[in-house]
């Protein structure tokens, strides 16, 4: 029987690193630690929704917290002068201070950081299939036209688009994939970017899933 697996866990230590990455912190602080970095990611997936991000990435020290927002538009992100960046910045404590921390608040530092080549990461190719389909665009075009631009980038060897809900306004729910190129899931050494996304129609929402091969990572 095969067993579906996320393609970022499957690789974790092998070609892939953690996302939230812990230095010097105390045992016991673990649940208070996953607490925050938990409220941190919800909250900035729905307040960055729109703004093309591809990770967040979290480090923390002892009392530093550093959190990494990389995005494709990050003039979108900072803001002129760095206004937009300053307010995200009070609006993350906001929220942090709703769990009552006390004195476990950590300091947090906010960097973001340019996506070069946003067709290659499956995050933004998800939310620009979304953008799409919430501007009534007919699925087969959109999955097609993205299709091609992402391999239209020389770093991707393959790609796979699958959407499914209640498609072109149907009663009953079905999916459908289009696939170009390779995108061999179960290779370890495969650099495999995966994401998931939604989109909001009049019918109700539709589940976006983007798998992007970008060739095999060997040790050096």
């Amino acid at each position: 029987m095969t067993h579906t697996v996320h393609p970022y866990a499957h690789r974790l230590g092998i070609i892939r690193d953690w996302k939230s990455r812990w230095f010097g912190t105390s045992k016991l602080a673990y649940r208070t630690n996953l607490k925050i970095d938990t409220t941190i990611r919800e909250y900035l997936k729905k307040r960055l929704r729109g703004f093309y991000v591809n990770s967040i990435q979290i480090s923390r020290n002892a009392n530093v917290l550093k959190l990494t927002i990389q995005t494709s538009r990050p003039g979108m992100v900072i803001g002129r002068n760095g206004e937009e960046s300053t307010k995200l910045l009070a609006d993350i404590k906001k929220s942090l201070k709703k769990l009552k921390l006390g004195e476990d608040m950590p300091e947090i530092v906010l960097d973001v950081e340019e996506v070069r080549s946003p067709e290659s990461h499956a995050a933004i190719v998800a939310y620009m299939i979304a953008e799409g389909l919430e501007k009534r665009m007919p699925h087969r075009r959109v999955m097609k036209q993205t299709v091609e631009k992402v391999m239209a980038n020389r770093d991707v060897k393959g790609v796979r688009i699958r959407i499914s809900g209640r498609l072109g306004g149907a009663d009953m729910a079905r999916a459908e994939q289009l696939r170009k190129g390779r995108v061999p899931l179960q290779t370890l050494r495969s650099d495999i970017d995966y994401a998931s996304e939604y989109a909001m129609i009049p019918q109700g929402k539709l589940g976006i899933k983007v798998w992007i091969y970008r060739g095999e990572i060997f040790d050096k």
